[in-house]
């Protein structure tokens, strides 16, 4: 306890003078309790001096007892090397009588070998000798395991002297065979019973020999059969194209005449497969040197012919050494050529028969000219399909041009029926002559494709893509036309389209042809690559031709538009013939209105029946974006409007508003309906501004000018006056105050698009136009921006009434009145 611990304990133990005399036996305690904490350090010091002492008697003992470890340690160690060197002195002569018997029984081993060496070197010198095959068969391989095992005693002479000695009874064996294997197809082996059988046990003798020996033997044997048809086919008779199955027909033969014969060759030598290796080989070296040497071109008929019975030829083979069983019949009957056949007959009727064996021919690959691989395996690397076939290749420009030809001419004939309508029933709303053309081109593609899938078939897909271009450009042609000359161009009606109810029901067949050609022309490009060889599957591309597709529909929905235009010249010149400036009163919608009305209900229903509702909005769009600026335009073409007649333009307006916006209902489509209503309204608030601004007080068309038609240019202001009817010297002064108010402030002209759809106007551009003109109207001490809108948004409900007598009730409640935004139209 600290002092002021100490303290607190003495005042609580003695708090009065009362406990004082308590403080004695207190201090008694605590000596006492001193004493026993002394004694205890005192007996736990001497504790801890005894177990120091012990611990060191403890170290000591250990000490002593791990050198006494070491000291027996080293005695073993030493007792240890005595007795290995006792064992080494009791082994060292076992070890020499050890080797001593190893070698001499090494030494024992290869003197009998040697002897059954020699023994086994002059049999096989016997039997070479008396043409023993078989016998010579087994003792080869007897010596050959023999000599294998004095590898290591090349040095000695007498080792080498046998191995020479060997050698050269190979070589008489190998001179031997190849001997009487040259008398195999001669005709001997019919007169000799026993020369098959000795050819049978000198295959054997050739399996023992070296593999070079057998393959030696095998080329040499396929090169003297093949002998024959070089000298048959190198001829002027059988040397040409259309005598290309006869060829195969001999081979053919070939192999089942000799089958019994050539049985005398072991399976694993497959003579039969390596032979026929070597004909197609040699025939295709052949026939390229009958196409090469070829003074014309070679006759389409013709070529396809033998291209067709080489590719049969090659699937042949392929089904024989890949497991299949070979085809006996296919040989029996060789088909001579109709030489009084015409060329486009025999054409017909090769395309008719590899049409029937095109899925055998789908699984063909690439070719492999050369068979480097391992041969001596049927099917293990040499592929039969195309070694013979792809010589044809660069000669079958003639075919592509056939091809190409024949597909034109089925084109334009296709045009020329076309009916430029739809079939009774059909769903497609599509020319039946694209799926004729699209017809007409898978066929071509089977075709070619069962005989090549290299160059050619790249060759005739670049045809296929011109045939579809030309088809575009044949659906374009028909596409109605402006009108051209000298007497359109002085009548105004140079580039106006006139269209009736068949011709905008044909552009629609247009359309909706033109999207399933770029549809189905993308498929057949994939089609293409998936059949192509892979080295020209990345150059198959139809975006081009997609393009021309997309180009007709665009050209296409555009002359609807033009074409609906131009009905609509006759209203527009209608409406500005209505004497705006001396009407009276304002009744119903007039009548031009109405014959746009009726326009559009005969035409927009039908077009929306035939085009897709993607195109059919494209369509509404591209309308809109016409009719609408076209609408605000036509305002200005007018001689004189007053205030009747602006009132009921107005009423009008909004009727042609309100036609616009029913249109997608009367095509049957709600898509991206919202959209189109919003750019409607926008385009034909122009024109509702126009009229409201023509509306307007004299003292005030300037500011409501500024205010609602804010990108409005002073030529435009300057007819809205002319249109008002006011006076050159009335105009002049507002002109002027006009011009001044609008100095340091420059505005836009307006640009009036009459195809593309206008982009919807930025809130931030129409706040900043807002704060302009207002801010000019406060500047100039004159009635606020909310006031001219109000006066115009008055004018606007007043016109918009359908009723005449609403609307003269509308305008005596507003002179009534003390004050309020209609007392205000009315204001001195």
């Amino acid at each position: 306890m600290d002092k002021s611990g100490a303290l607190e304990y003495i005042n609580q133990m003695f708090p009065t003078e009362a406990s004082l005399p308590g403080v004695e036996p207190l201090i008694q305690k605590i000596q006492s309790e001193i004493s026993r904490v002394d004694a205890g350090i005192l007996t736990a010091v001497r504790q801890q001096s005894n177990s120091g002492t012990k611990a060191k008697e403890d170290l000591a003992a250990a000490t002593s007892a791990v050198q006494e470890l070491m000291h027996k340690i080293r005695e073993i160690k030493t007792k240890a090397e005595q007795s290995e060197t006792v064992v080494q002195e009791i082994c060292r002569d076992i070890k020499k009588l050890d080797f001593a018997k190893k070698h001499i029984t090494t030494t024992i081993t290869a003197l009998h070998r040697l002897t059954m060496l020699v023994s086994a070197v002059e049999q096989l010198q016997v039997m070479a000798s008396k043409r023993q095959y078989k016998e010579a068969a087994a003792q080869l391989e007897a010596v050959n395991q023999l000599c294998s095992h004095f590898e290591a005693y090349r040095d000695v002479p007498k080792i080498n002297e046998l191995r020479e000695k060997f050698k050269n009874i190979k070589q008489i064996l190998k001179s031997h065979v190849f001997s009487d294997f040259s008398s195999l197809g001669t005709g001997k082996e019919t007169e000799e019973a026993n020369l098959l059988q000795q050819l049978s046990d000198a295959c054997l003798v050739v399996d023992a020999l070296e593999p070079s020996v057998r393959e030696e033997l095998v080329k040499n044997f396929c090169s003297r059969e093949l002998t024959s048809y070089r000298q048959i086919f190198e001829g002027a008779e059988l040397a040409k194209l259309d005598k290309a199955e006869r060829r195969y027909a001999w081979i053919k033969r070939r192999l089942r005449t000799n089958d019994e014969i050539w049985k005398i060759f072991p399976s694993s030598w497959h003579v039969a497969y390596l032979l026929c290796i070597q004909f197609c080989k040699l025939t295709r070296t052949q026939l390229e040197d009958i196409l090469d040497n070829l003074k014309e071109k070679p006759d389409v008929g013709t070529l396809l012919l033998a291209l067709q019975r080489t590719i049969e030829f090659e699937d042949e083979l392929a089904e024989k050494f890949s497991g299949g069983t070979w085809n006996r019949e296919a040989g029996n009957d060789v088909e001579d050529v109709n030489k009084g056949e015409s060329n486009n007959q025999a054409v017909i009727d090769i395309r008719k028969k590899y049409e029937k064996k095109l899925a055998s021919h789908q699984g063909s690959g690439s070719e492999e000219k050369d068979g480097h691989k391992d041969l001596s395996v049927p099917g293990a690397g040499f592929n039969f399909r195309g070694i013979i076939s792809s010589c044809f290749e660069p000669h079958l420009i003639g075919y592509v041009e056939l091809e190409e030809k024949t597909l034109m001419e089925t084109l334009e004939k296709l045009v020329q029926d076309e009916t430029w309508d739809t079939e009774e029933g059909s769903q497609t709303n599509i020319l039946s002559s694209s799926m004729q053309v699209f017809l007409i081109i898978r066929r071509s593609l089977k075709r070619c494709s069962a005989l090549t899938k290299n160059q050619t078939l790249f060759n005739l897909f670049k045809v296929f893509q011109r045939i579809l271009r030309t088809y575009a450009t044949k659906l374009f042609a028909r596409l109605p036309k402006g009108g051209v000359g000298i007497v359109a161009a002085a009548t105004g009606t140079d580039g106006q389209i006139k269209t009736s109810d068949r011709d905008e029901r044909v552009i629609c067949y247009i359309v909706n042809t033109a999207e399933y050609c770029h549809k189905t022309s993308g498929e057949l490009a994939e089609n293409v690559a998936k059949i192509i060889d892979s080295q020209y599957a990345d150059k198959v591309d139809m975006s081009d031709v997609q393009g021309e597709f997309s180009t007709v529909i665009t050209r296409a929905l555009l002359t609807l538009v033009q074409g609906l235009e131009t009905k609509f010249d006759a209203e527009m010149a209608a409406m500005t013939r209505v004497p705006w400036g001396t009407l009276e009163s304002v009744g119903d919608q007039s009548e031009y209105v109405n014959s746009i009305n009726l326009i559009l209900n005969s035409s927009i229903p039908v077009l929306g029946s035939l085009l897709t509702p993607i195109y059919f909005q494209f369509f509404l769009d591209k309308l809109a974006a016409s009719l609408g600026p076209r609408f605000y335009l036509n305002i200005y073409k007018c001689k004189h409007i007053s205030e009747t007649g602006a009132q009921q333009m107005l009423l009008d307006t909004q009727a042609v508003k309100t036609i616009l916006l029913d249109i997608p209902s009367l095509g049957r489509t709600t898509t991206s309906a919202s959209s189109y209503s919003k750019f409607v309204s926008r385009e034909m608030s122009k024109a509702e501004a126009l009229l409201k601004v023509i509306l307007s007080p004299v003292d005030s068309v300037s500011d409501t000018y500024r205010a609602l038609l804010p990108e409005g240019t002073p030529s435009e202001f300057q007819r809205i006056l002319e249109l008002k009817g006011l006076k050159k010297a009335d105009q002049q002064s507002i002109l002027d105050d006009f011009n001044k108010n609008r100095s340091g402030v420059t505005q836009p002209s307006v640009v009036v698009q009459s195809v593309v759809p206008a982009a919807p106007t930025s809130p931030a551009v129409v706040a900043a136009a807002a704060a302009a003109a207002g801010n000019a109207i406060s500047t100039m001490g004159i009635a606020s921006r909310e006031d001219v809108l109000t006066r115009a948004a008055a004018l606007g409900r007043g016109a918009a009434t359908t009723g005449f007598k609403r609307f003269i009730a509308l305008t005596e409640a507003a002179k009534d009145r003390k004050d309020g935004p209609f007392r205000k139209l009315f204001s001195p």
